[in-house]
């Protein structure tokens, strides 16, 4: 059986019309063109929403967690703010305090003769051994007066005036 055209029907038939047969080329090509579209307007999403993490990473910054955490945030409360804050601490360099403070820290152990991380007050240094090693019969070594090396031996106090 042949399909014949109705005769009030145009000749020429526009394509996005569906074929007799029901094959709509159209809604096939809508359908993967929005699923493309929405897949590609994610990754576009995420990758833009991972800047900030991914710049203080590169940078190797100390603020990296601060900048993660409110990267995350951002995106699960879609509070803005946390964005444009992780971002701007991303793009800051916060200096490194800590290390030169370890750096006075060994120093001043160096100067006071403890060893390396002597001076710690959380937990107390361990004995030294001694320079060296006496004999158990020799007698102690002599004890240094307290205050200052150049100080005299003090005078002895006046006695008090009668009267």
């Amino acid at each position: 059986m042949t399909a014949a055209i109705h005769p009030a029907a145009p000749h020429h038939l526009p394509n996005f019309l569906p074929g007799a047969d029901g094959s709509d080329w159209l809604l096939a090509f809508m359908a993967v063109f929005v699923v493309v579209a929405v897949l590609g307007f994610g990754v576009m999403f995420l990758t833009l929403h991972s800047l900030p993490e991914r710049l203080a990473h590169r940078g190797h910054k100390l603020q990296f967690q601060v900048v993660a955490v409110l990267g995350l945030l951002a995106l699960l409360t879609h509070i803005h703010l946390f964005w444009v804050a992780a971002l701007l601490l991303a793009l800051v360099d916060i200096p490194d305090i800590g290390g030169h403070l370890r750096r006075i820290a060994g120093s001043a152990e160096r100067m006071a003769g403890l060893p390396p991380g002597g001076g710690d007050t959380l937990d107390p240094p361990a004995p030294r051994a001694p320079a060296e090693a006496r004999p158990a019969d020799a007698p102690p070594p002599p004890q240094r007066a307290a205050g200052p090396p150049s100080a005299a031996p003090a005078a002895a106090a006046p006695p008090p005036r009668e009267g």
